[in-house]
């Protein structure tokens, strides 16, 4: 990244983007500050990188908030965009936007009326979308009708204020199914139904593997995902046929637009699978990540090993299993305290892309204890001749121990003729000023990002190494389409009685 003088257009505009990309999972208020400053500092920018986080980003916070600043702003182009993005959302999603416009923005704008009413217009006109949000999300559904006086169709009064369901409803199905004696019974009345599986199992008194196979079959594969520690312990992973239909749920949640990649990782240390099961899950994450973003940059990871350095190193192997999966260019790990040591995974030559598993194997015998030389890996690269042209370094940035980055990174340059561009992932509780302020003063283009202990928004790093520049990433936004409210004619639904 080039470095701009302070206060420049594309300045303003990278530092908007850090503060996206660097920002974790939170509660609402505590991100609200950060959409308004952006949209204060750069509507035009804002605007753009709206529709680009519904498409790259991983953190569902912020596509509640960028719709909810968007409808709330003083730009009818951008109250338009809105419109469209509000479409995308869950109904709980949709909520938390319209919470969050009244309590804590102070509006609630006619066009972010219109585009409720066409969102809950649109579900009525499809019985079977509306039933699903009606018994995923009932009481979102209501505080939407509520909150705007929007009087609901026959068959959302039914559902959501009535207490009658419809009798072809899966709600009159569930209260058959609390009644039905049989787990045969159970069976079909839930795959008949499409009943959830945090919906089904309260309304049951006996859970039999006939019961399982049904509840699986009308999951999602992220519902698969979200509840493996609640199969297992209703032994689903020890009946052969459940197994089978478990990891042909996790075989799909590959190509599935709406896995989460992050949780993954969470649905494993929560379920402790066996390790086919766990592979299969790490193969869903790595595919999910691959199919987002390209790196096509020789890159290095240097991991800091010193002293109280533990979650840097436990940080280290989810960051290469991540890059990992999406790389095409030549990738190198080193840990290092005074020393710098090569990581790779075990059977690395053989297997084009390592997974989770493989660099937990890689690091088992790496404990964080010593000093603390942060160029010690890039002037190990030197002698080596070792090129790359980005480096990724996670570490709280005490260095006490030369070589010294800056240094080495000078050295490095001269030797190999590249100066690569770093990206500090700074850990949790660390003062990393001073440390990047001797990069830049040293003419190192440098990115930091502060890790929190949320591990669902590392995905938000692959953007930053999968494009050649910071700056091209700003313009490659900057490109992105605003999303148009399409005409009032076209946006009229007919709700069914």
């Amino acid at each position: 990244m080039t470095q701009f003088s302070p206060g420049s257009e594309q300045d303003v505009r990278v530092q908007i983007l850090n503060s996206f990309l660097n920002t974790p999972h939170g509660k609402l208020q505590d991100l609200a500050s950060l959409h308004r400053d952006a949209l204060a500092r750069d509507p035009l920018f804002y605007s753009h990188l709206a529709p680009w986080y519904f498409e790259h980003g991983e953190v569902r916070d912020h596509k509640v908030l960028f719709v909810a600043h968007l409808a709330t702003s003083a730009y009818p182009e951008f109250r338009g965009a809105a419109w469209v993005l509000l479409q995308r959302l869950a109904p709980y999603e949709v909520a938390r936007v319209l919470d969050h416009s009244k309590r804590v923005i102070g509006k609630t704008p006619r066009s972010l009326r219109s585009a409720i009413q066409y969102y809950l217009r649109t579900r009525e006109a499809n019985p079977r979308q509306l039933d699903g949000a009606a018994l995923r999300a009932r009481s979102a559904m209501k505080h939407l009708y509520a909150s705007l006086r929007i009087k609901p169709g026959p068959r959302a009064q039914a559902l959501l204020f009535a207490g009658q369901p419809p009798a072809d409803s899966p709600q009159a199905l569930l209260k058959r199914l609390a009644k039905a004696e049989s787990a045969e019974e159970q069976a079909r009345l839930i795959i008949e139904g499409g009943i959830p599986y945090t919906t089904a199992i309260g309304a049951v008194r006996t859970v039999t593997p006939a019961l399982l196979v049904a509840l699986i079959t009308a999951m999602s594969p992220q519902e698969v995902i979200n509840t493996l520690a609640s199969l297992k312990r209703r032994g689903a992973l020890d009946h052969p046929e459940v197994k089978a239909l478990i990891d042909q749920k996790l075989a799909q949640a590959s190509s599935d637009q709406r896995v989460s990649t992050m949780k993954v990782k969470k649905a494993i240390e929560a379920a402790q699978p066996d390790e086919a099961t766990a592979r299969s899950l790490m193969r869903v994450a790595d595919e999910r990540v691959a199919s987002k973003v390209v790196i096509k940059r020789p890159t290095a990871l240097f991991v800091d090993k010193s002293g109280s350095m533990s979650v840097a190193i436990e940080l280290a192997k989810q960051l290469a299993a991540l890059i990992s999966a999406v790389i095409e260019a030549p990738f190198y790990v080193y840990a290092f305290d005074t020393a710098a040591f090569t990581i790779e995974p075990p059977g690395n030559k053989q297997r084009q892309r390592p997974t989770l598993s493989d660099w937990e194997r890689a690091f088992k015998f790496v404990q964080a204890d010593g000093g603390t030389s942060i160029g010690a890996p890039l002037a190990k690269m030197a002698r080596e001749r070792i090129y790359v042209e980005q480096i990724m370094v996670v570490t709280d940035c005490g260095e006490n121990t030369p070589p010294l980055f800056h240094l080495a990174w000078q050295e490095y340059r001269q030797a190999l003729g590249i100066g690569p561009s770093v990206t500090l992932v700074v850990v949790q509780g660390a003062n990393s000023g001073h440390f990047q302020r001797q990069l830049i003063a040293s003419g190192i283009e440098v990115t930091s990002y502060h890790f929190r202990g949320d591990y669902y928004s590392l995905p938000n790093l692959l953007p930053l190494l999968a494009q050649p520049t910071r700056a091209e990433l700003v313009d490659q936004i900057m490109a992105y389409p605003l999303p148009q409210r399409p005409p009032a004619s076209s946006t009229q639904v007919v709700t069914q009685a």
